[in-house]
């Protein structure tokens, strides 16, 4: 078991515990509720008889609650069992677009806007009845509308200010798109979790014969937005980093945008040198795939996608004619987001699992702990890869 399930329990349980998974997200719940079923049935306590512990260990921690829609396409949700006073967690994929509802003859796939609402539907039929109220939004609803540049929306802090009102303590997100938007409610619990362990992880141990050094690997990042996780994880691993920025052509406009005029790397030479190639998430994949281009231009050695989200809103082909071409070796995207059966039969494609991460913050902060060990991964990525090059020493 892990280390932070088997440390003696110091505080109760802030409430029983209730995990309820939405549609939209309920292959990842189911794994992160088989977690906290095992580990809470081997946990022992001398006052686990005791009242404070009502309903601690069970078969399932899963809530059911339907969501019916009307034939105009309106819904309401329904929790099939009381949660007076629970410990409720909420998990939402926002970006599952697989699910579809039907209006009249006409069937729509769920957009983000529809995940979130049925995301608040959940929040009102708990009718302010449970002891708190804890979200878990992997992909942060519309954190790409961050910042204000014109007459424009803040549609992230509009909606974490909706759900603050309406009564949820404690946003869980992974790798927001820019953290600053926990400024629109600074008195209430918002982490943003970076997945750099699991991305070592699930990479050292598909990947045979990586030397982790500054002689043979580097972290790159494909802008200026993820310089920070690049840094991160170079100084982690003691490896250097590079980044390549756009550089724009302010004289031309097509389109509402000014062009790309070049694309510049910064960094020490990468020739033959293995790569991390970071971003938080994969869109179109236009970028990453040119950045790719250009590092094996410059002599790079195997070049390994990680992006937290991987999106793919223009499909996988061009990813499969760049992987036949040579551009990278291997993908690795977590499974916070739907992930479609064409992508995990890809042969390229590593899926890095994130639902024991996500079973430890819930039974960490249901006991009220501090979680801070848990989003500093340093000591763990550090003892992977030791580990991992011991195997070689040992050879």
């Amino acid at each position: 078991m892990a280390q932070a399930t088997t440390k003696d329990l110091t505080t109760l349980p802030v409430g029983r515990l209730g995990l309820i998974p939405l549609i939209s997200c309920k292959d990842l719940g189911e794994k992160v509720d088989e977690w906290l079923v095992e580990w809470r049935k081997e946990r022992a306590h001398e006052e686990l008889d005791s009242f404070a512990f009502e309903g601690y260990q069970r078969d399932s921690y899963r809530i059911p609650v339907q969501t019916a829609r009307f034939g105009s396409g309106e819904a309401k949700c329904t929790i099939m069992e009381s949660v007076r006073g629970d410990d409720i967690y909420l998990m939402v994929d926002v970006c599952n677009y697989s699910l579809t509802y039907n209006i009249g003859q006409y069937t729509n796939l769920m957009s983000p806007d529809d995940h979130f609402q049925d995301l608040k539907r959940v929040i009102g039929a708990i009718g302010g009845k449970a002891r708190r109220v804890n979200v878990i939004m992997p992909y942060l609803y519309e954190s790409r509308q961050n910042i204000r540049s014109g007459r424009e929306s803040l549609d992230c802090a509009t909606a974490l200010q909706e759900l603050v009102s309406m009564g949820v303590e404690n946003i869980i997100t992974f790798d927001a798109h820019d953290s600053r938007v926990q400024n629109a409610t600074p008195l209430h619990g918002f982490e943003t979790v970076q997945p750099s362990y699991q991305f070592i992880k699930a990479l050292l141990k598909h990947e045979k014969g990586l030397h982790i050094d500054n002689d043979h690997f580097m972290i790159i990042s494909p802008d200026e937005g993820s310089m920070n996780r690049a840094i991160y994880l170079a100084n982690i691993l003691g490896v250097d980093m590079g980044m390549y920025y756009k550089r724009l052509d302010y004289s031309k406009r097509i389109n509402g945008r000014h062009p790309i005029a070049a694309y510049e790397f910064l960094g020490p030479n990468l020739k033959g040198k293995d790569m991390i190639l970071i971003d938080d998430m994969i869109s179109s994949g236009d970028t990453v795939l040119k950045i790719a281009s250009l590092l094996k231009e410059r002599g790079a050695g195997r070049i390994y996608i990680c992006s937290t989200f991987g999106l793919f809103t223009d499909g996988l082909e061009k990813f499969d004619e760049a992987h036949k071409a040579g551009v990278f070796d291997k993908l690795l995207t977590t499974n916070l987001i739907y992930q479609s059966p064409e992508l995990l039969a890809k042969e390229y494609y590593i899926s890095c699992d994130m639902s024991k991460y996500i079973a430890l913050i819930i039974d960490t902060l249901n006991h009220d702990l501090s979680v801070s060990h848990l989003l500093n991964p340093v000591d763990r990525i550090k003892r992977c890869v030791n580990n991992y090059m011991a195997q070689y020493d040992e050879k």
